[in-house]
């Protein structure tokens, strides 16, 4: 099996150009963040200080948070309960940057990524894959852009959602996110030595789909491009 794994700050893109790529190549993808954002979505439902570790570890054993596709859509589902559509709003994102410092949290989530990858040729996106959730994995790429530019592309699709942020708020959310997830204690967002870097600032979507399919290639291999 091959495992592509993907990290990356917030806004940078990760979701769809992971998507598009493992699309291209006959590989599953998989989203990793939409399961911290499962269990902060739960922590807000249930009214819990997703900063509040004791809280959040005491809920931990009354959710299950699982993996579902339809149609080759990755699905996230909480309780059994569908909810994709609901996980993706800045107070979401604000409460999955919180409740992945929590290292119950990571740990509760971890066999389930692995799980996964070694049942499957993947392509899967987060903030630690590389470094901690997939360490042998064949390709790392570090995507990024700047933090500007990540921001004005969250907010076109909160617009294109109906969300009805501003982009003020937007950016500021995104720099606090930058913030938590680099300098958490437990498997904070870092570059592996061995990730190939890919900034995608001044690439359309198009331009970053080939930049990643292009270092898979190399690492990999014509075979499967």
């Amino acid at each position: 099996m091959y495992a592509i794994a993907i990290d990356g700050p917030a806004g940078a893109g990760k979701s769809t150009i992971s998507r598009e790529a493992a699309k291209r190549i006959g590989f599953l993808y998989v989203d990793t963040g939409a399961l911290y954002r499962a269990v902060g979505y739960d922590m807000l439902k249930s009214r819990i200080d997703p900063a509040d570790e004791k809280a959040v570890c005491t809920r931990l054993p009354q959710i299950e948070v699982a993996f579902g596709y339809e149609d080759g859509e990755q699905q996230i589902y909480l309780n059994k309960e569908n909810i994709t559509a609901n996980i993706r709003t800045p107070q979401v994102s604000a409460a999955a940057s919180a409740v992945s410092a929590i290292g119950q949290v990571r740990q509760f989530l971890f066999g389930q990524q692995q799980n996964i990858a070694r049942e499957n040729n993947i392509i899967m996106d987060g903030r630690d894959i590389g470094t901690v959730v997939l360490p042998d994995a064949q390709v790392k790429i570090y995507l990024t852009a700047a933090v500007e530019e990540r921001a004005r592309r969250r907010f076109a699709e909160l617009q294109e959602k109906g969300i009805g942020s501003g982009f003020d708020e937007v950016l500021a959310d995104v720099k606090k996110r930058d913030e938590n997830d680099t300098k958490r204690k437990v498997a904070p967002l870092r570059q592996a030595p061995d990730a190939i870097l890919v900034d995608t600032t001044a690439l359309d979507f198009e331009q970053s789909v080939q930049a990643v399919l292009a270092v898979i290639k190399e690492k990999i291999g014509q075979e499967i491009i």
